[in-house]
């Protein structure tokens, strides 16, 4: 039976980029017989534009129907005066709560054609190959109480609260050291324990889970430390496990590390592997509808999707390499070129799918 996979373009840049990921979609249906069914529906600032809901119940219910989600980015300056539950943010952490998607699996991987679009030493990137865990629907995104309060001396003052239940522990320390059984088996837990009550309890979680896995190298490296690590010398860590609000912020850290936040895909995935895939940049609405995004980030998604959710790995791996070959031909986005030529978000598109189908030859 063919796989279901839900295409959510949301705003901004998303359009784009996603149309040239359905294309290596399409490419592989029809040249390497992928046995798939796509289905297009609206997220974040478009679904809210149609129906004044930024998550409506139809996505909602397409997405719990599918087998894999492909998403592109959702936010634009237009919505940031809605109410924080009409925002279209709010759409992107409902679907991932409904769906429970709470691994977040962010790659850091630098291209060896790309070591010059680094603002790093090519010594200290050359060969960079991270992957950062990201606990993806608790912490403090989701704790409550939250909100915005006026105290008796009239003075307004915002409150969040970051809360972590040991099963949500437990659940990302496993998918990291599933993780790691696949690479170098070493994983570095980031935390604040030597200040936050919530960490220790981490902390004390990830000590404990790692018992299951005798093969996993476990170390621990405080939120500061590890920022500083991620620009000193990168090249130390291999697997990443951290909560939801320090994973924010260190995958975008490490993003940079490999020239541009453009190349990067990630995914989200629940308990059975179910995912959705997206690149880890924003909507970008500087750039929406010039065609000069670069839709490497989703493609490179798409190949996660193949690898983690379809249980397709040459196919994972063809799409990488052809990302590759396009690279080699010196085809470049404007984020990438380095001041020199670029191509369009559409002719780097074209261009994997060229790859592709030479491939499939």
């Amino acid at each position: 039976m063919a796989a279901k996979i839900a295409i959510l373009a949301g705003d901004g840049i998303g359009p784009e980029i996603v149309s040239e990921a359905v294309k290596v979609l399409e490419c592989l249906q029809q040249s390497y017989a992928l046995d798939i069914e796509l289905e297009q529906a609206v997220i974040g600032g478009a679904a809210y534009d149609e129906s004044g809901n930024p998550l409506p119940q139809k996505t909602l219910d397409l997405c719990k129907a599918a087998d894999a989600i492909l998403l592109g980015a959702v936010g634009g300056p237009q919505y940031e005066a809605l109410e924080r539950d009409l925002r279209p943010e709010k759409g992107l952490l409902g679907l991932r709560a409904e769906l429970e998607l709470f691994s977040n699996l962010r790659p850091a991987l630098l291209y060896p054609q790309l070591v010059n679009a680094s603002s790093l030493k090519p010594e200290i990137v050359s060969g960079l190959d991270i992957m950062i865990v990201r606990e993806l629907t608790g912490g403090i995104y989701f704790g409550q109480p939250r909100g915005i309060r006026t105290l008796e001396n009239g003075e307004r003052q915002g409150y969040n609260t970051l809360v972590y239940a040991e099963h949500e522990i437990e659940r990302i320390a496993r998918s990291a050291f599933d993780v790691a059984m696949k690479r170098s088996k070493k994983v570095c837990s980031v935390d604040k324990a030597n200040v936050l009550e919530v960490s220790e309890l981490w902390r004390e979680v990830m000590i404990r889970v790692s018992k299951e896995y005798p093969q996993i190298q476990l170390s621990h490296m405080y939120v500061d430390n590890a920022s500083m690590q991620l620009v000193k010398w990168p090249k130390q860590f291999d697997v990443i496990v951290t909560n939801n609000l320090f994973g924010d912020i260190l995958s975008d850290t490490a993003a940079m590390l490999t020239g541009s936040i453009g190349m990067l895909p990630s995914a989200s995935l629940d308990k059975n592997g179910k995912g959705m895939y997206e690149p880890i940049h924003g909507s970008a609405p500087d750039i929406a509808g010039t065609n000069t995004a670069n839709p490497l980030a989703t493609i490179l998604s798409v190949a996660m999707m193949l690898r983690y959710s379809l249980n397709q790995p040459e196919l994972a791996v063809c799409v990488e390499q052809a990302v590759s070959a396009v690279l080699d031909q010196g085809i470049r986005t404007q984020d990438i070129a380095d001041g020199g030529s670029s191509v369009s978000t559409r002719k780097m598109g074209e261009a994997v799918v060229s790859a592709l189908q030479l491939k499939s030859k």
